[in-house]
Protein backbone atom coordinates (compact mmCIF):
# COMPACT_ATOMS: atom_id res chain seq x y z
CA UNK A 1 0.00 0.00 0.00
CA UNK A 2 1.12 3.74 -0.41
CA UNK A 3 0.60 6.46 1.98
CA UNK A 4 -2.04 7.83 -0.62
CA UNK A 5 -3.92 4.33 -0.58
CA UNK A 6 -3.21 4.34 3.38
CA UNK A 7 -4.69 7.89 3.62
CA UNK A 8 -7.73 6.60 1.44
CA UNK A 9 -8.46 4.01 3.65
CA UNK A 10 -8.24 5.58 6.96
CA UNK A 11 -10.35 8.62 5.32
CA UNK A 12 -13.26 5.63 4.57
CA UNK A 13 -13.24 4.78 7.98
CA UNK A 14 -13.82 8.42 9.39
CA UNK A 15 -17.07 8.23 6.55
CA UNK A 16 -17.97 5.20 7.99
CA UNK A 17 -18.31 6.39 12.00
CA UNK A 18 -19.68 9.80 10.89
CA UNK A 19 -22.63 7.82 9.20
CA UNK A 20 -22.37 5.72 12.08
CA UNK A 21 -23.66 8.48 14.19
CA UNK A 22 -26.37 9.68 11.84
CA UNK A 23 -30.14 9.22 12.92
CA UNK A 24 -31.59 8.41 10.04
CA UNK A 25 -29.02 6.30 7.82
CA UNK A 26 -32.00 5.21 5.30
CA UNK A 27 -31.23 8.58 3.46
CA UNK A 28 -27.33 7.44 3.38
CA UNK A 29 -25.49 6.51 0.12
CA UNK A 30 -23.87 3.41 2.08
CA UNK A 31 -21.29 0.76 0.52
CA UNK A 32 -22.06 -2.89 1.08
CA UNK A 33 -19.23 -3.00 3.52
CA UNK A 34 -20.84 0.22 5.93
CA UNK A 35 -24.12 -1.47 5.67
CA UNK A 36 -22.62 -4.63 6.69
CA UNK A 37 -20.52 -2.81 10.05
CA UNK A 38 -22.64 -0.74 11.00
CA UNK A 39 -24.92 -3.39 13.37
CA UNK A 40 -21.55 -4.59 14.24
CA UNK A 41 -20.39 -1.68 15.60
CA UNK A 42 -23.67 -0.81 17.58
CA UNK A 43 -23.37 -4.12 19.19
CA UNK A 44 -19.39 -3.42 20.28
CA UNK A 45 -20.34 -0.04 21.18
CA UNK A 46 -22.97 -1.55 23.70
CA UNK A 47 -21.01 -4.39 24.53
CA UNK A 48 -18.55 -1.80 25.52
CA UNK A 49 -20.58 0.36 27.95
CA UNK A 50 -21.76 -2.73 29.35
CA UNK A 51 -17.89 -4.01 30.04
CA UNK A 52 -16.80 -0.84 31.44
CA UNK A 53 -19.49 1.46 33.54
CA UNK A 54 -16.96 4.26 33.11
CA UNK A 55 -17.69 3.90 29.31
CA UNK A 56 -21.03 5.17 28.96
CA UNK A 57 -23.03 5.75 25.08
CA UNK A 58 -22.87 9.25 25.32
CA UNK A 59 -19.09 9.34 25.86
CA UNK A 60 -18.21 6.32 23.92
CA UNK A 61 -20.50 7.98 20.92
CA UNK A 62 -18.42 11.02 21.57
CA UNK A 63 -15.26 9.77 20.94
CA UNK A 64 -16.64 7.67 17.92
CA UNK A 65 -16.96 11.14 16.89
CA UNK A 66 -14.09 12.86 17.70
CA UNK A 67 -12.58 10.23 15.60
CA UNK A 68 -14.69 10.77 12.23
CA UNK A 69 -13.92 14.39 12.10
CA UNK A 70 -10.43 13.66 12.78
CA UNK A 71 -10.01 11.37 10.17
CA UNK A 72 -10.61 13.61 7.30
CA UNK A 73 -8.92 13.45 3.56
CA UNK A 74 -7.62 16.66 4.19
CA UNK A 75 -6.58 16.25 7.81
CA UNK A 76 -4.77 12.96 7.44
CA UNK A 77 -3.22 15.34 4.28
CA UNK A 78 -2.31 18.10 6.76
CA UNK A 79 -0.92 15.94 9.20
CA UNK A 80 1.33 13.30 7.06
CA UNK A 81 2.23 16.66 4.55
CA UNK A 82 5.36 17.79 6.64
CA UNK A 83 6.83 14.33 6.84
CA UNK A 84 9.33 12.04 4.15
CA UNK A 85 9.03 8.41 4.34
CA UNK A 86 10.63 6.58 2.85
CA UNK A 87 9.72 5.30 -0.94
CA UNK A 88 11.02 1.64 -0.24
CA UNK A 89 10.66 0.61 3.27
CA UNK A 90 10.85 -2.68 5.36
CA UNK A 91 7.90 -2.63 7.65
CA UNK A 92 9.25 -2.72 11.24
CA UNK A 93 6.40 -4.10 14.09
CA UNK A 94 5.54 -1.88 16.98
CA UNK A 95 4.12 -2.98 19.41
CA UNK A 96 1.62 -0.94 21.47
CA UNK A 97 0.86 -1.43 25.09
CA UNK A 98 -2.84 0.41 25.38
CA UNK A 99 -4.21 2.23 28.51
CA UNK A 100 -8.21 2.06 29.10
CA UNK A 101 -9.16 5.32 30.83
CA UNK A 102 -11.19 6.40 28.17
CA UNK A 103 -12.96 4.78 24.65
CA UNK A 104 -10.34 4.11 22.15
CA UNK A 105 -7.26 6.33 24.11
CA UNK A 106 -4.42 3.97 22.18
CA UNK A 107 -6.24 4.59 18.83
CA UNK A 108 -3.96 7.73 17.84
CA UNK A 109 -0.71 5.10 18.33
CA UNK A 110 -2.80 2.91 16.42
CA UNK A 111 -3.32 5.05 13.15
CA UNK A 112 0.52 6.67 13.43
CA UNK A 113 2.00 3.08 13.36
CA UNK A 114 -0.42 1.48 10.02
CA UNK A 115 -0.26 4.93 8.49
CA UNK A 116 3.42 5.31 8.40
CA UNK A 117 3.53 1.82 6.89
CA UNK A 118 4.82 -0.26 9.86
CA UNK A 119 3.13 -3.05 11.39
CA UNK A 120 1.59 -3.20 14.82
CA UNK A 121 1.11 -5.73 17.54
CA UNK A 122 -1.62 -4.43 19.85
CA UNK A 123 -1.81 -5.64 23.58
CA UNK A 124 -4.97 -3.78 24.64
CA UNK A 125 -5.95 -2.63 28.21
CA UNK A 126 -9.45 -4.91 29.56
CA UNK A 127 -10.85 -2.06 30.26
CA UNK A 128 -11.08 -0.46 26.43
CA UNK A 129 -11.40 -4.01 24.47
CA UNK A 130 -14.74 -3.97 22.22
CA UNK A 131 -14.13 -1.30 19.98
CA UNK A 132 -10.27 -1.84 17.97
CA UNK A 133 -10.93 -5.24 16.60
CA UNK A 134 -13.92 -4.11 14.97
CA UNK A 135 -12.49 -1.12 13.68
CA UNK A 136 -9.16 -3.44 12.95
CA UNK A 137 -12.25 -5.96 10.66
CA UNK A 138 -13.59 -2.66 9.16
CA UNK A 139 -9.87 -2.00 7.08
CA UNK A 140 -9.65 -5.54 6.72
CA UNK A 141 -12.61 -5.46 4.46
CA UNK A 142 -11.57 -2.26 2.89
CA UNK A 143 -8.04 -4.22 2.52
CA UNK A 144 -7.09 -7.93 2.68
CA UNK A 145 -3.20 -6.12 3.23
CA UNK A 146 -4.02 -4.77 6.76
CA UNK A 147 -4.57 -8.74 7.91
CA UNK A 148 -1.33 -9.46 7.95
CA UNK A 149 -0.26 -5.86 9.41
CA UNK A 150 -2.45 -5.68 12.84
CA UNK A 151 -2.06 -8.41 15.13
CA UNK A 152 -3.58 -8.23 18.79
CA UNK A 153 -2.54 -10.29 21.77
CA UNK A 154 -2.90 -11.37 25.13
CA UNK A 155 0.46 -13.12 25.64
CA UNK A 156 3.82 -11.66 26.12
CA UNK A 157 5.11 -9.47 23.19
CA UNK A 158 7.56 -10.71 21.27
CA UNK A 159 8.92 -10.77 17.84
CA UNK A 160 8.52 -6.17 17.51
CA UNK A 161 11.04 -3.40 16.58
CA UNK A 162 9.80 -0.99 18.87
CA UNK A 163 7.51 -0.33 21.50
CA UNK A 164 5.10 1.99 22.19
CA UNK A 165 3.51 2.09 25.91
CA UNK A 166 1.18 4.12 28.09
CA UNK A 167 0.57 3.27 31.63
CA UNK A 168 0.89 5.20 35.16
CA UNK A 169 4.27 6.51 36.72
CA UNK A 170 4.57 2.84 38.48
CA UNK A 171 3.90 0.69 35.52
CA UNK A 172 6.69 3.62 33.22
CA UNK A 173 9.55 2.65 35.54
CA UNK A 174 8.96 -1.13 34.51
CA UNK A 175 8.01 -0.62 30.86
CA UNK A 176 11.27 1.38 30.86
CA UNK A 177 13.38 -1.63 32.72
CA UNK A 178 11.88 -4.53 30.44
CA UNK A 179 11.93 -1.73 27.21
CA UNK A 180 15.09 -0.53 27.54
CA UNK A 181 16.69 -2.71 24.83
CA UNK A 182 13.98 -1.56 21.93
CA UNK A 183 13.29 1.69 20.43
CA UNK A 184 10.72 3.04 23.10
CA UNK A 185 8.00 6.05 23.58
CA UNK A 186 6.74 5.09 27.03
CA UNK A 187 4.02 7.36 28.64
CA UNK A 188 3.64 8.28 31.71
CA UNK A 189 0.86 9.84 34.18
CA UNK A 190 0.26 14.08 33.01
CA UNK A 191 -2.51 16.56 33.64
CA UNK A 192 -4.06 18.89 32.46
CA UNK A 193 -4.35 22.74 33.74
CA UNK A 194 -6.15 25.64 33.26
CA UNK A 195 -5.18 29.11 34.14
CA UNK A 196 -8.41 31.43 35.14
CA UNK A 197 -8.11 35.49 34.94
CA UNK A 198 -11.61 35.89 36.50
CA UNK A 199 -12.82 38.21 33.51
CA UNK A 200 -14.81 34.72 31.97
CA UNK A 201 -17.99 35.26 31.32
CA UNK A 202 -20.37 31.89 31.90
CA UNK A 203 -19.96 30.59 28.66
CA UNK A 204 -16.80 30.45 28.52
CA UNK A 205 -16.83 29.02 32.08
CA UNK A 206 -19.09 26.64 30.74
CA UNK A 207 -16.84 25.70 27.57
CA UNK A 208 -14.67 24.90 30.71
CA UNK A 209 -16.51 22.31 32.07
CA UNK A 210 -16.50 20.13 29.21
CA UNK A 211 -12.78 20.16 29.38
CA UNK A 212 -13.27 19.04 33.22
CA UNK A 213 -16.11 16.76 33.00
CA UNK A 214 -16.05 14.75 29.54
CA UNK A 215 -14.66 11.55 30.35
CA UNK A 216 -15.55 11.86 34.17
CA UNK A 217 -12.09 13.46 34.21
CA UNK A 218 -10.20 9.95 33.44
CA UNK A 219 -8.12 11.43 30.40
CA UNK A 220 -4.68 13.28 30.91
CA UNK A 221 -6.40 16.11 28.42
CA UNK A 222 -9.30 17.08 31.41
CA UNK A 223 -8.28 19.48 33.26
CA UNK A 224 -8.00 18.75 37.52
CA UNK A 225 -6.62 21.99 38.41
CA UNK A 226 -7.04 25.61 38.08
CA UNK A 227 -4.82 28.56 39.00
CA UNK A 228 -6.40 31.31 39.76
CA UNK A 229 -5.96 34.97 41.02
CA UNK A 230 -6.31 35.81 44.47
CA UNK A 231 -9.85 36.61 45.88
CA UNK A 232 -11.53 34.97 42.81
CA UNK A 233 -15.16 34.87 43.11
CA UNK A 234 -16.06 30.85 43.25
CA UNK A 235 -19.95 31.75 42.91
CA UNK A 236 -19.00 33.08 39.17
CA UNK A 237 -17.09 29.52 38.59
CA UNK A 238 -19.88 27.18 40.24
CA UNK A 239 -22.72 28.97 38.14
CA UNK A 240 -20.65 28.30 35.08
CA UNK A 241 -20.50 24.60 35.01
CA UNK A 242 -24.01 23.65 36.80
CA UNK A 243 -25.01 22.25 33.47
CA UNK A 244 -22.81 19.22 34.31
CA UNK A 245 -24.99 19.31 37.70
CA UNK A 246 -26.46 15.82 36.21
CA UNK A 247 -23.24 13.63 36.64
CA UNK A 248 -23.60 12.91 39.97
CA UNK A 249 -26.43 10.57 38.73
CA UNK A 250 -23.79 8.35 37.16
CA UNK A 251 -23.49 5.54 40.52
CA UNK A 252 -19.52 5.46 39.81
CA UNK A 253 -18.94 8.83 39.66
CA UNK A 254 -21.10 9.73 42.61
CA UNK A 255 -19.60 6.86 44.67
CA UNK A 256 -16.19 8.87 44.14
CA UNK A 257 -17.66 12.16 44.94
CA UNK A 258 -19.05 10.68 48.58
CA UNK A 259 -16.22 8.51 49.53
CA UNK A 260 -13.91 11.69 48.48
CA UNK A 261 -15.87 13.97 50.10
CA UNK A 262 -16.08 11.49 53.75
CA UNK A 263 -12.22 11.50 53.64
CA UNK A 264 -11.89 15.07 53.16
CA UNK A 265 -14.30 16.21 55.77
CA UNK A 266 -12.82 13.37 58.55
CA UNK A 267 -9.50 14.83 57.90
CA UNK A 268 -10.91 18.48 58.34
CA UNK A 269 -9.63 19.95 54.90
CA UNK A 270 -11.42 22.88 53.48
CA UNK A 271 -13.30 22.32 50.52
CA UNK A 272 -16.00 23.90 48.15
CA UNK A 273 -18.62 21.84 46.75
CA UNK A 274 -21.52 22.63 44.84
CA UNK A 275 -22.89 19.17 45.11
CA UNK A 276 -21.38 17.44 41.99
CA UNK A 277 -17.50 18.74 42.24
CA UNK A 278 -15.76 19.75 45.05
CA UNK A 279 -12.75 22.05 45.15
CA UNK A 280 -9.88 21.86 47.13
CA UNK A 281 -7.04 24.09 47.28
CA UNK A 282 -3.96 21.67 47.05
CA UNK A 283 -0.34 22.30 44.95
CA UNK A 284 -0.95 18.73 43.22
CA UNK A 285 -1.89 18.38 39.77
CA UNK A 286 -3.48 14.71 39.65
CA UNK A 287 -6.96 15.46 41.70
CA UNK A 288 -9.11 12.38 42.55
CA UNK A 289 -12.24 11.93 40.31
CA UNK A 290 -15.44 14.39 41.48
CA UNK A 291 -12.58 16.53 43.11
CA UNK A 292 -10.35 19.91 41.06
CA UNK A 293 -7.42 21.11 42.64
CA UNK A 294 -6.76 24.83 42.78
CA UNK A 295 -3.68 27.64 43.82
CA UNK A 296 -3.86 30.60 43.66
CA UNK A 297 -1.49 33.03 41.47
CA UNK A 298 -0.02 36.55 41.84
CA UNK A 299 1.60 37.60 38.46
CA UNK A 300 0.96 35.85 35.08
CA UNK A 301 4.32 36.14 34.10
CA UNK A 302 5.83 33.92 36.84
CA UNK A 303 2.77 31.59 36.64
CA UNK A 304 4.07 30.97 33.40
CA UNK A 305 7.36 30.55 33.72
CA UNK A 306 6.54 28.14 36.54
CA UNK A 307 4.41 25.82 33.68
CA UNK A 308 7.06 26.23 31.33
CA UNK A 309 9.35 24.18 34.24
CA UNK A 310 6.62 21.65 34.99
CA UNK A 311 6.06 20.94 31.47
CA UNK A 312 7.05 17.30 31.77
CA UNK A 313 4.03 16.89 33.94
CA UNK A 314 1.50 18.53 32.24
CA UNK A 315 -0.05 17.34 29.04
CA UNK A 316 -2.51 20.49 28.19
CA UNK A 317 -2.17 24.54 29.38
CA UNK A 318 -5.89 25.91 28.67
CA UNK A 319 -6.93 29.50 28.76
CA UNK A 320 -9.70 31.35 27.53
CA UNK A 321 -6.79 32.91 25.05
CA UNK A 322 -4.31 30.32 23.94
CA UNK A 323 -1.60 32.21 23.02
CA UNK A 324 1.21 29.83 23.36
CA UNK A 325 2.87 26.52 21.70
CA UNK A 326 1.06 23.50 23.25
CA UNK A 327 -1.80 25.76 25.14
CA UNK A 328 -5.26 25.41 24.28
CA UNK A 329 -8.74 27.54 24.89
CA UNK A 330 -11.62 26.33 26.65
CA UNK A 331 -13.45 23.56 25.44
CA UNK A 332 -10.94 22.32 23.23
CA UNK A 333 -9.03 19.62 25.43
CA UNK A 334 -11.20 16.83 23.98
CA UNK A 335 -10.76 17.81 20.41
CA UNK A 336 -7.44 17.30 19.33
CA UNK A 337 -5.74 17.41 16.09
CA UNK A 338 -3.78 14.57 14.43
CA UNK A 339 -0.94 16.99 14.97
CA UNK A 340 -1.36 17.86 18.50
CA UNK A 341 0.91 14.67 20.19
CA UNK A 342 0.62 12.86 23.25
CA UNK A 343 3.11 14.18 25.86
CA UNK A 344 4.63 16.17 22.62
CA UNK A 345 6.50 12.71 21.51
CA UNK A 346 6.12 13.17 17.44
CA UNK A 347 5.22 10.04 16.78
CA UNK A 348 5.72 9.85 13.51
CA UNK A 349 9.17 11.11 13.05
CA UNK A 350 9.56 8.65 15.80
CA UNK A 351 8.44 5.45 13.71
CA UNK A 352 10.47 7.17 10.42
CA UNK A 353 13.69 7.02 12.21
CA UNK A 354 13.53 3.55 12.60
CA UNK A 355 14.33 3.20 8.84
Amino acid sequence: MTIKERISYFSKLGDFLNNFKAEDTSALNLSEIDRKYFDQLEKKVNSAVHHNGWFTKENVLFSLDQWSKALSSGNLERWLSPYDFPEEQTPKTIAIIMAGNIPLVGFHDFLSVLISGNNVLIKQSDNDKQLLPLICAYLTELNSEFESKIRITKDRLEDFDAVIATGSNNTARYFEYYFKNKPNIIRKNRNSVAIITGEESKEELKLLSEDIFRYYGLGCRNVSKLFLPRNYDFDHFFKGIFHWNDIINQNKYANNYDYNKAVYLMSQFNILDNGFLMLKEDENYGSPISVLFYEYYDDQNQLQQHLEEEAEKLQCVVRKEASVKNEVKFGETQHPKLWDYADGVDTIQFLINLN
